[in-house]
C-alpha cells in the first residue's frame, strides 16, 4: 500500500471507529466507585456515562491508547516545521490542549 493510501485507510478506520463509539465530548466528572467517572456530553445537552456503554467504547479506548502518543507527538512536531501549518494539525492540537 502506498503512503497516501495508508493515511487514507487509517483515517477511514478511525472515522468508522468513532462512529460506533459513544458520541460526545468526553469529560471526567469525579469518581465512579474507585474509578474515574467519564461522561459523554452530546451537543444537544444530554449526557451518558461512558462506563454504561462499554461495548461501544472499549475499542475506542484500546485504539486511542498511550501507544499513539509518540507518533502523534512526532506528527505535531513535524507539522510545526512546515509553513503554512496544516489546518488539520492545528485543529487536532487545539482539541488536544482543550482536554489536557
Amino acid at each position: 500500500m502506498d503512503p497516501e493510501q495508508l493515511l487514507r485507510t487509517a483515517a477511514d478506520r478511525l472515522d468508522a471507529l468513532a462512529a460506533r463509539t459513544t458520541p460526545g465530548d468526553w469529560r471526567t466528572a469525579g469518581l465512579l466507585a474507585t474509578r474515574p467517572e467519564v461522561v459523554a456530553h452530546s451537543p444537544e445537552g444530554s449526557t451518558q456515562h461512558v462506563a454504561e456503554a462499554r461495548a461501544g467504547t472499549a475499542a475506542w479506548i484500546a485504539t486511542v491508547s498511550p501507544a499513539l502518543a509518540a507518533p502523534l507527538a512526532s506528527w505535531l512536531r513535524a507539522a510545526a516545521t512546515h509553513e503554512p501549518i496544516d489546518p488539520a494539525a492545528e485543529a487536532f492540537a487545539r482539541a488536544l490542549l482543550a482536554r489536557l
